[in-house]
């Protein structure tokens, strides 16, 4: 399970947003947001995915935790229901108990294309592993740019292509 992750996890917006600013009236209530159903390795709630491709990285994420014991899951939403989409990731990674609850070893790739942001939540066992300099290094070069045209599959590919090259075991990739 994702438990006790960092609040800071790498959120970056994926193209140049407008700057939204709401009133900070005290008495105002913050609205929790739904939580998405947990329907497998990949929740395209966000309907962006082809299902050939959800088919495939389906079987790649099953592949991973075979080989790692590690969870990834993919995720797209397509509303934060006003929430900033770190709270929103982690409280729906905690909520699904992704990974390991004693390793606390699992990942999650969040896309908000409405939002046009993208965020990858890594479990505090995977922290040494995948650091936020490595994590915002895969997102920028390899998720973003497949964004911004509009290749939202090919942005997410090379994103977990990122995540399973971090945590793939030295053995199993010389043996690749």
């Amino acid at each position: 399970m994702i438990h006790a992750v960092r609040g800071h996890r790498l959120t970056i917006l994926f193209a140049v947003a407008p700057l939204v600013l709401t009133s900070g009236c005290a008495n105002e209530e913050v609205v929790t947001p739904p939580a998405l159903e947990l329907t497998g390795r990949v929740v395209d709630a966000a309907d962006i995915l082809d299902e050939q491709f959800e088919q495939d990285l389906t079987e790649r994420l099953a592949l991973l935790e075979q080989d790692t014991d590690v969870q990834l899951v993919v995720v797209t939403t397509p509303d934060l229901m006003g929430q900033m989409i770190d709270v929103y990731s982690l409280e729906l990674a905690n909520n699904w108990g992704i990974g390991d609850a004693e390793r606390n070893d699992g990942l999650m790739i969040l896309v908000a294309p409405n939002e046009r942001k993208v965020r990858i939540e890594v479990g505090l066992g995977l922290e040494d592993i995948i650091k936020d300099e490595e994590a915002a290094e895969i997102i920028q070069t390899g998720v973003l740019p497949n964004f911004r045209a509009g290749d939202f599959a090919g942005g997410i590919a090379k994103g977990v292509d990122g995540l399973i090259a971090e945590v793939t075991p030295v053995e199993l990739k010389e043996a690749a």
